[in-house]
Protein backbone atom coordinates (compact mmCIF):
# COMPACT_ATOMS: atom_id res chain seq x y z
CA UNK A 1 0.00 0.00 0.00
CA UNK A 2 1.58 3.28 -0.73
CA UNK A 3 1.54 6.04 1.95
CA UNK A 4 -0.95 8.92 1.16
CA UNK A 5 -0.60 12.57 0.94
CA UNK A 6 -2.11 15.55 2.09
CA UNK A 7 -3.46 17.88 -0.86
CA UNK A 8 -2.35 21.40 -0.36
CA UNK A 9 -5.93 23.14 0.44
CA UNK A 10 -6.40 26.60 -1.18
CA UNK A 11 -8.29 28.65 1.03
CA UNK A 12 -11.31 30.50 -0.01
CA UNK A 13 -10.38 33.64 -1.37
CA UNK A 14 -13.30 35.75 -0.70
CA UNK A 15 -15.27 35.54 2.96
CA UNK A 16 -18.24 36.94 3.68
CA UNK A 17 -19.03 39.08 6.48
CA UNK A 18 -22.19 36.91 7.39
CA UNK A 19 -20.09 33.46 7.14
CA UNK A 20 -17.55 34.28 9.54
CA UNK A 21 -18.31 31.95 12.66
CA UNK A 22 -19.60 34.17 15.27
CA UNK A 23 -19.83 33.80 19.22
CA UNK A 24 -22.66 34.81 20.94
CA UNK A 25 -20.96 38.34 21.61
CA UNK A 26 -19.83 39.74 25.16
CA UNK A 27 -22.83 39.90 26.75
CA UNK A 28 -21.56 42.88 29.53
CA UNK A 29 -21.21 45.12 26.07
CA UNK A 30 -24.57 43.72 24.75
CA UNK A 31 -26.14 45.25 27.86
CA UNK A 32 -24.13 48.20 28.10
CA UNK A 33 -25.75 49.12 24.57
CA UNK A 34 -28.65 48.51 25.51
CA UNK A 35 -28.80 50.85 28.62
CA UNK A 36 -26.75 53.61 26.31
CA UNK A 37 -29.49 53.24 23.28
CA UNK A 38 -32.30 53.51 25.99
CA UNK A 39 -30.77 56.54 27.56
CA UNK A 40 -30.30 58.54 24.10
CA UNK A 41 -26.73 58.37 25.18
CA UNK A 42 -25.27 59.36 21.34
CA UNK A 43 -27.95 62.36 20.86
CA UNK A 44 -26.69 63.48 24.93
CA UNK A 45 -23.06 63.32 23.76
CA UNK A 46 -23.75 64.99 20.00
CA UNK A 47 -25.68 67.67 21.47
CA UNK A 48 -22.90 68.25 24.42
CA UNK A 49 -19.81 68.25 22.79
CA UNK A 50 -21.26 69.94 19.29
CA UNK A 51 -19.83 73.52 20.17
CA UNK A 52 -16.14 72.27 20.84
CA UNK A 53 -16.46 71.31 17.24
CA UNK A 54 -15.76 73.15 13.73
CA UNK A 55 -18.65 73.67 11.52
CA UNK A 56 -16.18 72.64 8.32
CA UNK A 57 -12.59 72.96 9.34
CA UNK A 58 -10.39 69.90 8.17
CA UNK A 59 -11.47 66.61 8.05
CA UNK A 60 -14.60 65.10 9.17
CA UNK A 61 -14.32 63.47 13.04
CA UNK A 62 -15.80 60.36 14.13
CA UNK A 63 -18.97 60.58 16.67
CA UNK A 64 -18.33 61.54 19.81
CA UNK A 65 -20.76 58.38 20.96
CA UNK A 66 -18.09 56.07 19.10
CA UNK A 67 -15.16 57.97 20.82
CA UNK A 68 -16.52 57.73 24.24
CA UNK A 69 -17.64 54.18 23.65
CA UNK A 70 -13.65 53.16 22.87
CA UNK A 71 -12.91 55.04 26.36
CA UNK A 72 -15.22 52.81 28.04
CA UNK A 73 -13.55 50.02 26.96
CA UNK A 74 -9.89 50.90 27.67
CA UNK A 75 -11.41 51.56 30.62
CA UNK A 76 -12.82 48.37 31.46
CA UNK A 77 -10.27 46.43 29.99
CA UNK A 78 -7.89 47.93 31.75
CA UNK A 79 -5.83 49.30 28.45
CA UNK A 80 -4.28 52.72 29.13
CA UNK A 81 -3.19 53.68 25.77
CA UNK A 82 -5.81 54.62 22.40
CA UNK A 83 -3.27 52.49 20.02
CA UNK A 84 -3.59 49.19 22.52
CA UNK A 85 -7.84 50.66 22.55
CA UNK A 86 -7.35 50.17 19.10
CA UNK A 87 -5.74 47.39 18.51
CA UNK A 88 -8.09 45.59 20.85
CA UNK A 89 -11.31 46.73 19.37
CA UNK A 90 -9.91 46.05 15.72
CA UNK A 91 -9.36 42.47 17.34
CA UNK A 92 -12.81 41.69 18.18
CA UNK A 93 -15.92 41.25 16.41
CA UNK A 94 -18.04 41.79 19.40
CA UNK A 95 -16.46 45.15 20.25
CA UNK A 96 -16.69 46.14 17.21
CA UNK A 97 -20.87 45.69 16.87
CA UNK A 98 -20.40 47.53 20.14
CA UNK A 99 -18.84 50.19 18.52
CA UNK A 100 -21.14 50.35 15.55
CA UNK A 101 -18.84 49.64 13.03
CA UNK A 102 -19.48 47.56 9.60
CA UNK A 103 -17.61 45.16 8.39
CA UNK A 104 -15.97 47.60 6.22
CA UNK A 105 -15.26 50.29 8.63
CA UNK A 106 -12.10 50.85 9.92
CA UNK A 107 -11.68 51.31 14.32
CA UNK A 108 -10.85 55.25 14.53
CA UNK A 109 -7.20 55.23 15.40
CA UNK A 110 -7.17 58.65 17.14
Amino acid sequence: MAMGRDSEVQSDLIVTWAEIPRSPGHVFYDKLQKLLAEAGFDGFVEKTCKPYYAPRMGAPSLPPGRYFRMLLIGYFEGIDSERGIVWRCSDSLSLREFLRLSSRDKVPDH
